[in-house]
């Protein structure tokens, strides 16, 4: 049995060898390794001497690729689940590169942690949608904490037809202001504006009758249509794009 271990390890050990090519980038060693990303790329770092060893980087290019695909990490939350996976491997980023500092005995294993880094934060990608969307419902959360705007969150109330309907933020009402019901739409699309306005048509005429509905709709990625914000509107809901969300405090703090 041990052998046989064995001789999986040697075969491992030179695959990785055979499969690792290098060449130089002007002050850099490009090293391409055999481990594919998301797209079947190979894994490329890159090492520089420094005064006590080296620095391998990814040059920015997982972060990158997320962007692109639409997977901004710029709010504090998705940057302190960033920095969590990076900190589990000793890895940190430096101005969009992840990087980890190495020197002639550690580099095997600090090498190792870098490209398991990089594959961990690659395959954020898969889980975009759930996880991005519990992320700008807590960007929102976070705007009405520092705005100082009461609230409670994720309620769920029953329409006229019976269905339950879950909304993720409610202002209760004051002596100045009605009831506010929000509903946040990370995605804004035709169909969503649609789900939208079917629930609050269910549940209006069972809220008090000066009760008000509210679409922030996540503008952060690209521009709303306004084929959906008409016809948000158009079901009485007022729709409010996050980049215009200071349009909305004192209507929302009183």
């Amino acid at each position: 049995m041990i052998n046989n271990i064995q001789a999986l390890l040697d075969s491992y050990s030179a695959w990785l060898k055979d499969r690792t090519k290098i060449r130089e980038v002007e002050d850099y060693v490009e090293i391409t390794t055999p481990y594919l990303d998301r797209h079947n790329d190979y894994l490329q770092i890159y090492a520089k001497n420094t005064n006590d060893g080296f620095v391998l980087t990814d040059d920015g290019y997982i972060l990158d690729d997320l962007e692109l695909s639409g997977c901004k990490i710029d709010s504090p939350k998705r940057k302190s689940m960033l920095h969590a996976i990076l900190n589990g491997q000793g890895v940190k980023e430096n101005e969009g590169a992840l990087e980890i500092k190495v020197t002639q005995n550690n580099f095997s294993l600090k090498k190792h942690s870098l490209v398991q880094a990089m594959l961990t934060v690659n395959d954020l990608f898969y889980l975009a949608t759930p996880i991005f969307t519990n992320l700008f419902n807590d960007d929102v959360a976070d705007w009405l904490d520092i705005s100082d705007i009461r609230y409670t969150q994720n309620v769920k109330f029953t329409g006229k037809s019976g269905y339950d309907y879950r909304f993720d933020f409610v202002i209760p009402k004051s002596k100045k202001q009605p009831e506010r019901i929000l509903k946040v739409i990370n995605h804004p699309d035709r169909n969503a504006a649609q789900v939208m306005a079917f629930s609050w048509i269910d549940i209006k005429e069972v809220r008090s009758p000066d009760a008000c509905a509210y679409a922030i709709l996540n503008d952060s990625e690209k521009t709303v249509s306004y084929n959906v914000v008409d016809a948000i509107r158009n079901y009485q809901v007022h729709p409010i794009q996050w980049s215009n969300r200071g349009e909305l405090v004192n209507v929302l703090a009183c």
